[in-house]
């Protein structure tokens, strides 16, 4: 399948010093609302766009606070330009509501006593794995997903009554221009389905509702491919808490984080 247009990287060029975001076409949407990793990945694209010269990001902190759709006003503020960190914060406004925000933190890299992570879990390589979502039944997928190509090599899909709420898959985006730098990366993060969703036997609505990632690296990979993995560690009133974590082609932690998510089933 070849990537549909625009790409991840044609809509962020969009992007300067104007306030009016590019419109969200369909092929960008889960439901009613721009997919979620879309919407982080604009932010942090606005944010560099609006303050040159940040360090590398280190933190994002994203609360989905409404749909995004049609071409919604994007604006950055810099909260503080340290030594070390920098702190800018964005948003995503339609008809003068808030529809997404995020708080990034810069940081320089220094040294340090300490250097380790969680290495990668035993994976192999994307082409050894079948694809997320088989072919017959590719009607039923949100529609951002045609902008991946994802590869399922541990845990569950969605909706099969499993016992552990878990999902691992080999992703890359599939136009070539979006597969480097932390934006796309970030746009990338938020792909999978969330995890408490294989533990479902019927399918209800699913919505997120905060997300934190912290970037451990640089996002540097082999032809795009990250391993991508979310994990549901409880459920209870209709709310869930997932981890997540990302690593690159060569094992290495690149990302870790958390997600809260809406679950009406």
């Amino acid at each position: 399948m070849t990537a549909p247009s625009p790409s991840f990287s044609e809509l962020a060029a969009q992007l300067g010093r104007s306030p009016r975001g590019p419109d969200i076409p369909e092929h960008w949407k889960q439901g009613r609302t721009a997919y979620g990793g879309l919407s982080a990945g604009l932010l942090l694209a606005k944010a560099r766009a609006d303050h040159a010269g940040l360090p590398p990001l280190r933190s994002a902190l994203v609360n989905f606070t409404g749909p995004v759709s049609g071409a919604p006003l994007l604006g950055s503020r810099l909260l503080r330009a340290g030594r070390n960190v920098s702190t800018v914060t964005a948003d995503a406004t339609l008809d003068g509501g808030t529809v997404c925000t995020a708080t990034f933190s810069f940081g320089q890299s220094r040294d340090s006593a300490l250097d380790f992570d969680v290495a990668a879990p035993p994976s192999g390589k994307p082409e050894d794995h079948p694809p997320m979502i088989p072919k017959d039944q590719t009607q039923f997928a949100p529609g951002f997903t045609v902008n991946f190509d994802s590869r399922l090599c541990a845990g569950a899909r969605p909706i099969t009554g499993a016992k552990r709420g878990h999902i691992r898959c080999w992703v890359r985006h599939r136009d070539a221009a979006s597969r480097t730098g932390e934006a796309a990366l970030l746009c990338l993060a938020d792909i999978l389905p969330p995890a408490a969703m294989p533990m479902l036997k019927t399918f209800g609505p699913v919505s997120s509702m905060t997300w934190i990632c912290n970037v451990l690296r640089s996002p540097e990979t082999d032809d795009g491919w990250y391993l991508v993995e979310a994990e549901a560690n409880a459920a209870r009133g209709g709310y869930s808490s997932q981890l997540m974590r990302i690593w690159n082609s060569a094992g290495e932690l690149v990302v870790e984080g958390m997600q809260s998510i809406v679950i009406f089933a």
